[in-house]
């Protein structure tokens, strides 16, 4: 018979969240798949649990995906964990379940610890309904694209960023998104754990001046209820405002937060009746 291929949960920072079942499961199984081998054993030895171990990294999943599933197929039991958290959450994982279920490997999962749960819960945010954006492009029509395709949904939205890009990316999404309210999360279950909140404003002006250590999580407020402006009345607000003498950039900032209109379509418009 085929084994099973297991998606192991491990902790995000905290050894003392890993579960008794993860443990158990690590053990049971004849090897671990990991993002990084090196890392893994970390947890591993600091567990005794001593499995043969292979390397799963993200950037040659797809090439090593294959090999891992031979040897399920001819029935060897597999865990696959990554650095952090759950597999295939931003993480390695996706291919090798996608190709598991065309080779009909069963797929177990063994749930636990993730970044964007644990961020969620303590924000302060909305949590009935959230968007998970996983890490968004570094720049560009891309970039540009996904923030707009977002920005009129009501569910609080959450990303992964690096630390390097952490103020950059935090004035991009007030300007694609107004000036919402917002959470930071940074280092969570470690001892440095911190959780700043305010508005984007307020967090580009700190992190553009601060670039923080450690992993981090951003969590936006949804759009709120309010009524989405037509053409017309957001055409009509630029101009006067124009008239008035005022700067086109922060105009747009201010009249998408009013109108419910991302920064950049209000910054094209503007232009558009500048010319």
């Amino acid at each position: 018979m085929a084994g099973t291929l297991y998606l192991v949960a491990t902790p995000i920072g905290n050894l003392g969240d890993i579960s008794s079942r993860a443990l158990e499961t690590l053990r049971s199984v004849a090897f671990i798949a990991c993002e990084d081998t090196r890392h893994s054993r970390v947890l591993l030895d600091h567990f005794g649990i001593s499995r043969e171990t292979v390397s799963l990294p993200a950037f040659a999943e797809g090439q090593r995906a294959g090999r891992i599933l031979d040897r399920i197929a001819a029935g060897e039991d597999c865990a696959l964990v990554t650095d952090a958290g759950s597999p295939g959450i931003s993480d390695p994982g996706e291919r090798l379940v996608a190709e598991a279920l065309e080779r009909d490997v069963k797929v177990v999962p063994v749930p636990g610890p993730t970044a964007l749960v644990a961020a969620l819960s303590a924000s302060g945010l909305p949590t009935g309904r959230f968007h998970f954006l996983g890490f968004p492009p570094r720049k560009g029509p891309e970039r540009r694209a996904m923030l707009e395709e977002v920005a009129q949904l009501s569910a609080t939205l959450v990303l992964y960023e690096s630390p390097r890009r952490l103020g950059e990316t935090l004035a991009d999404l007030q300007e694609a998104w107004g000036d919402r309210r917002a959470c930071v999360a940074r280092e969570l279950t470690k001892l440095h754990e911190e959780f700043v909140r305010g508005s984007l404003s307020e967090l580009a002006a700190r992190y553009g001046a601060e670039e923080p250590r450690g992993e981090v999580v951003v969590l936006v407020e949804g759009r709120t209820g309010e009524r989405r402006w037509s053409e017309e009345e957001l055409r009509r607000a630029l101009a006067e405002g124009l008239e008035r003498g005022e700067k086109l950039k922060p105009l747009s900032t201010e009249l998408a937060r009013r109108a419910g209109w991302s920064g950049q379509d209000v910054y094209r418009l503007g232009l558009s009746l500048k010319r």
